[in-house]
């Protein structure tokens, strides 16, 4: 419940009392708090069930005498409380020491008062007034204390048991990873090793049926991969020669052969696991109020406990103060503020692991919270509205030039060059069988293109503004530029010397999932913004195409960092979806930060959201969780206190006077047990909850 609580050994959380959870949860089950407490509750049932027969039947049995009924209600209680419920009582003197009231205060406060007026009661019984006396003796609450001792680590296995079914999601993602590898050695012999041993570089075989072991590219072979487990995607996905491949993934049909390139802690996998564990260990800021209302009810009840002990004793009938110490423990067990604490960590963890599943990651709780008021979306056009792999599409040669010449020309100065577009005009040209020369002298411009030297010639690769910066003249292409442009393509220009060569137009296909993404955020209320580096031409024909409200193009990072700005000072609650490094400074000022699984680990360290896929559909789908996990939260804070609310004045006997009702300790104990279990319960339900 505080997760900036850290230590590197398992223990308690000084401010909660609750056992710390580890950072990653293991694959197998195994729970030591939760194998304690079992152990703890088997073997104390039985003396708490005999000293519950003997305070309830005994005086009608007639099997002793009053006084030796409780002595021996005595030693069967003392293994109940000083072993059973030795851990309730060290977690309420650290409360009381860490200026930290919690649930284990109330607890071991009610269960030590009845337990230590018991005591004195079978010691020192002359101390205790006339009216003290009950069937032949000074009244005790040895059954009191040990039911209720019992009950609460009934609660607590319940409990426990429930918040184990809450990682159940990061468990199944850690049990994907494959134990072994067949690696491929450089004299064709092949082995299978353990993952462990697996390096960048190496070449592994997948064979059908098989998991591919670790991140890389294939570099063999063709199949169809179900990357579902990760994604969210049904369908199996074609891989072919230079895709890439996720570790985890099964392979369904052909065989690959594969070159690594992530291992351990870097693959998708692994980081999507340790996404998935920070998201659970954050804290909503709906949580910070639950938090401070807490500390504050736990000393309220106190105080409503001891009012409860002097307005009995004082007001009530007899035996007075022997009513007010039985409806002040009441008070104290039934108003334990766990139910409380455990209202909105419940339903981030089932969320984050609800989201996984689907392909969408939550890097914090805060994210879950914000996401379901975003009423502005920002995206960026390449490799997010786009599929970021760039076709090339045509060259147009100017006067004196021919279309091969020119795409042979940009392709040999391009082989220098990292951007997308020009590894679709290299890749063209190889397709082609074109001759590429080496280039010389290469020079990249800022977002203009690039320039250099290619058997002797000068050339220079851009824009209309490496173009003017040239000294070379573009009218004579002007017109078939615009056009292009206006079906969406990229454009650029090739000067040789001095003079115009050509144009070379490259375009990056829309996803196809990318105007079913948009019409579902468009019907949710969103108003959509795309900002690009592209052309104003290009953009405004995208835009067009997908229906986009308001287009931004040829803008630079800080330029998409001002429009971020612009609209949250607008009033707009603003998320940010892109995959390039580019797009960092917005994704990093925006509401919520969304980016592609497909893009750059810059884009995803800056977002609070990642789309494991990179299909904006899961933007719904995070918002459908959103929503679902802010109700969740709020029915659970409701339910605890309106389980308060109701539960102490019933347990103070305020309702005596009209009713005749009173509350025992023992089923106070039950209530609020069970008010634990059924918050955890109702977080659970996110799992199945349509979105």
């Amino acid at each position: 419940m505080h997760p900036e609580i850290r230590q590197d050994h398992p223990g308690n959380c000084p401010k909660c009392g609750m056992a710390l959870e580890p950072l990653l949860p293991e694959l197998d089950d195994d729970n030591p708090e939760l194998r304690d407490f079992q152990r703890r509750f088997w073997w104390s049932l039985p003396f708490s069930v005999a000293v519950l027969v003997l305070a309830m039947f005994g005086h009608q049995l007639h099997l002793m005498d009053m006084g030796t009924q409780t002595w021996v209600e005595l030693v069967l209680t003392l293994p109940v409380v000083l072993w059973a419920g030795l851990p309730f009582f060290q977690r309420g003197w650290q409360s009381i020491v860490n200026r930290s009231p919690n649930m284990w205060t109330l607890i071991s406060l009610g269960t030590g008062a009845a337990f230590l007026y018991s005591v004195v009661a079978t010691v020192m019984p002359g101390v205790f007034p006339d009216s003290f006396v009950s069937m032949g003796r000074i009244g005790v609450y040895y059954e009191a204390a040990a039911v209720i001792i019992s009950l609460t680590l009934l609660g607590q296995l319940l409990e426990l048991r429930a918040r184990s079914q809450t990682s159940a999601a990061i468990k199944s993602l850690l049990g994907l990873s494959p134990k072994t590898a067949r690696r491929i050695n450089d004299d064709g012999g092949e082995q299978d090793i353990p993952i462990t041993h697996v390096h960048v570089g190496d070449r592994l075989r997948v064979r059908p049926g098989e998991k591919v072991p670790v991140d890389g590219v294939v570099i063999e072979g063709s199949s169809s991969v179900d990357e579902s487990m990760l994604t969210g995607e049904p369908v199996p996905v074609s891989k072919r020669k230079g895709e890439r491949l996720i570790g985890a993934t099964l392979n369904t049909s052909g065989a690959l052969v594969m070159r690594c390139e992530r291992v351990g802690s870097d693959t998708m996998l692994s980081q999507i696991v340790q996404m998935v564990a920070q998201a659970q260990r954050s804290k909503a800021p709906m949580q910070r109020m639950a938090d401070s209302v807490a500390g504050w009810f736990v000393m309220a009840v106190v105080a409503i406990s001891v009012a409860t002990f002097f307005g009995w004793g004082f007001f009530g009938p007899e035996p007075s103060w022997v009513f007010g110490l039985i409806n002040a423990v009441s008070v104290l067990i039934i108003a334990c503020p766990c139910a409380l604490g455990l209202a909105t960590p419940m339903s981030i963890m089932v969320a984050t692991g609800r989201g996984a599943t689907q392909g969408v990651l939550f890097r914090d709780a805060a994210a879950i919270e914000n996401l379901r008021r975003v009423d502005t979306l920002i995206v960026d056009k390449t490799g997010t509205l786009t599929e970021g792999r760039p076709a090339f599409e045509r060259a147009v040669p100017a006067a004196g030039f021919s279309a091969d010449e020119v795409l042979r020309l940009a392709a040999s100065l391009d082989q220098g060059s990292e951007h997308p577009l020009a590894d679709a005009i290299v890749r063209q040209a190889r397709a082609q069988a074109l001759t590429l020369d080496n280039p010389e002298d290469f020079e990249s411009g800022s977002g203009i293109g690039v320039r250099g030297r290619v058997a002797g010639r000068a050339l220079a690769l851009g824009n209309t503004v490496l173009m003017e910066q040239a000294g070379v003249t573009v009218d004579e292409l002007a017109p078939q530029a615009e056009a292009l442009r206006a079906e969406g393509a990229s454009v650029m220009y090739l000067a040789a010397d001095g003079r115009l060569a050509g144009l070379l137009a490259v375009s990056d296909p829309i996803k196809a999932s990318t105007p079913e993404a948009l019409s579902d955020l468009h019907q949710a209320g969103l108003r959509i913004v795309m900002a690009t580096g592209d052309g104003e031409t290009t953009a405004k024909a995208v835009a067009a195409r997908l229906g986009i409200d308001e287009v931004h193009g040829e803008v630079k990072p800080a330029d998409k960092l001002a429009l971020v700005e612009r609209l949250q000072k607008g009033g707009r609650v603003v998320a940010m979806a892109g995959d390039g490094i580019n797009d960092a400074p917005a994704l990093a000022k925006a509401d919520v930060g969304i980016a592609m699984g497909t893009g750059t680990d810059v884009a995803m360290n800056s977002a609070q959201l990642t789309l494991v896929k990179g299909d904006l559909r899961g933007i719904s789908i995070a918002r459908g969780l959103s929503q679902a996990t802010v109700d969740n939260m709020k029915q659970n804070l409701w339910f605890a206190l309106i389980y308060n609310g109701l539960g102490v004045p019933l347990a103070a006997g305020l309702l005596y006077p009209l009713t005749g009702w009173l509350l025992s300790p023992m089923f106070a104990a039950l209530a609020m047990s069970l008010s634990s279990a059924s918050v955890v319960g109702n977080a659970l339900r996110l799992r199945k909850r349509a979105l």
